[in-house]
Formats: structure tokens, C-alpha cells, sequence
């Protein structure tokens, strides 16, 4: 005999389930974003401490430039670490969201299409109009989330290549600047 309230049963833990997860997985990602932020904090008071030694020391005014060419090409450096890290952690976050949710849409799916299936078999006669739409719209739900998914990771896979592009040429852009200033020194 079929019992449409055990599949809804089955259909409710599944969702339950994939909750957890994505608490788990938001945990982990803030954990990770949190350990990044006291490095960085870390980091930027030990740069701090070593730009008042390097600031206090200077005597004349090629070390002044010797220092500033330094202390900048440091301060791009980190910054160019923490962001490549920020963007890893949300990188990560992002893709492990989106299979999750590929996954729990998947197992939805399936679960409504058994759901249909089972239903259409039990169905009083005459409602075979009521099932094709039933079916026609889980087909339908179906094909726009799978293109929603492609778009998805279109924009993804467009956004990684724009990051990483952004992120070579600030790192060129500071080697090109700490040459010039360097350059400025030595003349």
C-alpha cells in the first residue's frame, strides 16, 4: 500500500540533514575566515614593529627611500596574501555550497519524480491530465534548475579568471613600482 506521508517523512529528513550540513559547512568557513583574520592581525603588528625599527633608524635620505620602497613592497605583499586567502576561503565555501545544493535538489528530485511515480500508479481513473502536469512540471523544475547550475558556475569560473587576472597584475603592478623606486635610489 502506498503512504504518501512517509515519503514526505523521508523527503522532510532529507532536508533536515542537508541543514546540518550547511551549518557544518558554515562553521568550518568561518572557522577558517577567523584563523585568516588573527594571521593577518598577527602579521600586520609584527610589520608594525618592523616598520617603527626600520622608520627610527633612518639617517639620511636614500635610506628614507630604501625604507619606503621596502616597507611598501612588503605592505602589497600582505595584502596580496590576504586577499588570495579571503578569496580561497569563499572560493571554497562557494563550491562546497553549490554541490551541496546540487545534491540536496538531486535527492529532491528524485524524491518528488517517486513521489509522482507512485502516485500516478494509485491515482483514481480519469486523472491522467492531473499526472502528465505533475510530471511535466517536476521535468520542468528540473531542466531550470540545471541550467540555473550551469549559469551558476559560468559566472563562477568568470569571476575566478577576473580574480586571479586582478591579483597578477597588482603583483606587477607593485614589483614595477618598487623597481621605479629603487631605480629613483639608485641615480
Amino acid at each position: 500500500m502506498y503512504n504518501a506521508s512517509e515519503q514526505f517523512a523521508e523527503i522532510n529528513k532529507v532536508g533536515y540533514d542537508n541543514a546540518v550540513k550547511l551549518a557544518s559547512l558554515s562553521l568550518e568557513k568561518a572557522e577558517r575566515l577567523t584563523k585568516l583574520n588573527l594571521q593577518a592581525a598577527k602579521v600586520a603588528l609584527e610589520q608594525g614593529v618592523y616598520s617603527a625599527n626600520a622608520v627610527a633608524g633612518i639617517k639620511d635620505v636614500q635610506q628614507l627611500v630604501a625604507v619606503r620602497a621596502k616597507l611598501t613592497e612588503a605592505g602589497v605583499q600582505n595584502a596580496l596574501g590576504y586577499s588570495r586567502g579571503i578569496y580561497q576561503i569563499a572560493s571554497e565555501a562557494q563550491a562546497d555550497f553549490s554541490a551541496l545544493a546540487e545534491q540536496a535538489f538531486a535527492m529532491y528530485t528524485k524524491g518528488m519524480a517517486a513521489w509522482v511515480e507512485k502516485a500516478a500508479k494509485n491515482a483514481p481513473a480519469g486523472s491522467d491530465v492531473a499526472v502528465t502536469a505533475m510530471k511535466s512540471t517536476v521535468a520542468a523544475t528540473t531542466a531550470a534548475f540545471d541550467q540555473f547550475s550551469k549559469a551558476t558556475k559560468q559566472v563562477v569560473s568568470f569571476a575566478d579568471a577576473s580574480m586571479r587576472a586582478a591579483s597578477a597584475n597588482a603583483a606587477n603592478v607593485a614589483k614595477a613600482a618598487t623597481t621605479v623606486t629603487k631605480g629613483r635610489k639608485a641615480a
